[in-house]
């Protein structure tokens, strides 16, 4: 097995102790993350340290501004890509239903296989979807529209057309959390335009460095105020292209 301490520090650094148990459950998850990266492209991290900080640690940052203990949460996970942040979330606060949801097949197939031989069905839930976001709660398909408490985004794309991908799951009372890089207030604009049309509203901004580096993030949390409007989010393509 791999070395630890350093992830085992860095995540006391959030306010989360790591059990004996989630550094089993990281440590297969990293194994998979490499092996089958071999043969697909999952991601462009594949260090020891570089994954358990760029990765691990990053996905699980967001607890340092929203406390994920406080209920048992369904979550859905935006773009997740080979599951950040759904999966570090699910492992550490295994009480949180939680959906992955991905375009690529290929990459959906990867994370079934991760929640099987990971157990994480054992509390709580974990499922996974492949579609397009724009494609499952439009006006003519919402059977999860405005079902979730949170949705969370690791995903690259400007916080408009996040926004419009995640904002129209996310109940009224709930929020979208979404993980960004150095240019985030850039994106934002002043007058938050995007956020007032899909009924969301800046809660805050949190910048941060990453623990024991000099790595910048920053948390954004939205709040869902109203009903997004039906007319959102567009037709597949157009949030990107055209961003609100």
């Amino acid at each position: 097995m791999n070395n630890y301490d350093a992830f085992i520090n860095d995540a006391k650094e959030l306010n989360i102790d790591i059990t004996d148990d989630m550094i089993c459950k990281f440590d297969k998850f990293y194994n998979m993350l490499v092996e089958t990266n071999k043969v697909m492209n999952l991601t462009a991290i594949t260090d020891f340290d570089e994954v358990c900080k760029l990765h691990f640690i990053d996905s699980l940052s967001s607890y340092k501004y929203f406390d994920f203990q406080d209920n048992d949460f369904s979550i859905i996970d935006i773009g997740t890509g080979a599951g950040f942040p759904g999966i570090p979330l699910k492992i550490v606060f295994p009480h949180l239903h939680i959906t992955l949801f991905d375009s690529l097949n290929k990459r959906i197939k990867f994370l079934n296989d991760v929640i099987e031989e990971l157990n994480l069905n054992s509390v709580g839930s974990i499922n996974t979807i492949h579609g397009r976001a724009e494609d499952f709660c439009s006006p003519s398909k919402d059977s999860l529209r405005e079902k979730y408490d949170i949705a969370v985004s690791r995903a690259v794309a400007n916080i408009s057309t996040l926004s419009e991908y995640c904002l129209p799951y996310v109940k009224v009372g709930g929020c979208f959390i979404s993980y960004k890089g150095d240019n985030f207030m850039d994106e934002l604009g002043k007058d938050n335009k995007a956020l007032k049309i899909l009924g969301g509203k800046l809660k805050t901004v949190e910048s941060f460095l990453l623990p024991n580096s000099d790595i910048h993030r920053n948390i954004c949390i939205i709040d869902k105020k109203v009903n997004t409007p039906k007319t959102y989010p567009r037709k597949a393509g157009t949030p990107s292209k055209s961003p609100l």
